[in-house]
């Protein structure tokens, strides 16, 4: 096929541009920068500007949509520019274009209201009760998305959740930075049980999303994916320590301490309007201090897809290419 993704810029989306095109299909990508990936079409574009979003699928037979503003701090305003009205311009864009498939990449946030997630399906995305910008946002643009579903355009929505592996700027690298500089605590006890996903099991899920778009049992619908191996936080963090050569957490912040201090650190950023990323939100907090694992079978069976690289393996190759990067 002929498909566009966008975001591939980023780890996860540079997965999947690479991964369409080493399996022969024609590739082109829209972002804002370079992706650096070679036998690429790059365009560039903002998915926010409606003349770029019809430049880049003119000619394409599907889209993989990925880009959009990820933070835990910032203006509602800019959540809702990119991430709901980004999605809009390409859903519009699309069908105007006669695109026949649309894979919405988003996330588990979506349907997470501050509890745990304890061997859950994909709920229901709420963007009123989904907690922070990001979330609230990457709920309606999933709701949007689905709602665009009709017999001319399948549409499928794909929640990866927890995507790490070499070259991770964001879960690993923040991880990797704290823990060097002495900064890094455990939320609570750290026995938390979450799901994570290495990034080529997530690439591979979201082109089998695109494959499998038409499908009765696909189309329409939201999966949550996953490695299906869920750990306690200290194990993940601990074994990323340790994959990377530097210290585990020693440090312990009560959970009602983590996240009083979050909501007061948000609050801080918003009055500074501060841009970098904060030490700690109130929904950070929640992320690491409650339960966060998924039942696997319906996405496994609709998709026909399973993870091919577990976590054993994902933590091997991510010490080697620490090493690599060391030497």
């Amino acid at each position: 096929m002929r498909v566009l993704v966008t975001g591939a810029s980023g780890m996860l989306g540079g997965a999947v541009a690479t991964a369409l095109l080493q399996r022969g299909d024609e590739v082109r990508v829209l972002q804002r920068r370079p992706s650096g990936l070679p036998g690429i079409d790059g365009r560039r574009g903002d998915i926010t500007d409606p003349a770029a979003a019809r430049a880049a699928v003119d000619g394409v037979q599907a889209v993989v949509h990925l880009a959009a503003k990820v933070s835990m701090t910032g203006p509602w305003a800019e959540f809702r520019q990119t991430n709901i009205g980004g999605t809009a311009n390409l859903l519009d864009a699309a069908r105007a274009a006669g695109v026949t498939r649309f894979v919405q990449v988003s996330s588990p946030s979506v349907a997470h209201h501050g509890v745990g997630l304890v061997g859950v399906d994909a709920e229901p995305a709420d963007p009123d009760r989904a907690r922070g910008n990001y979330a609230r946002s990457k709920a309606a643009a999933e709701l949007l998305a689905l709602a665009a579903d009709s017999p001319e355009l399948a549409v499928v929505a794909i929640r990866p959740h927890l995507v790490w592996g070499p070259g991770d700027t964001q879960l690993v690298a923040r991880i990797v930075e704290r823990a060097r500089s002495g900064r890094l605590a455990l939320v609570g006890r750290g026995n938390a049980l979450i799901d994570t996903t290495y990034v080529s099991n997530a690439a591979d899920a979201i082109v089998a999303a695109l494959d499998r778009a038409p499908e009765v049992d696909v189309r329409g619908q939201a999966f949550v994916v996953t490695n299906g191996e869920p750990r306690t936080v200290a194990e993940l963090v601990g074994r990323i320590c340790a994959a990377a050569s530097v210290p585990a957490p020693r440090l312990r912040v009560p959970a009602g301490v983590a996240k009083a201090g979050g909501l007061a650190v948000e609050r801080v950023w918003s009055a500074l309007r501060r841009t970098e990323e904060p030490p700690m939100t109130r929904f950070l907090a929640e992320q690491l201090s409650t339960a966060h694992w998924f039942d696997q079978r319906r996405t496994r069976t609709a998709l026909r897809w399973s993870p091919q690289v577990s976590l054993e393996e994902g933590f091997a190759r991510l010490a080697a290419a620490y090493r690599v990067g060391s030497g």
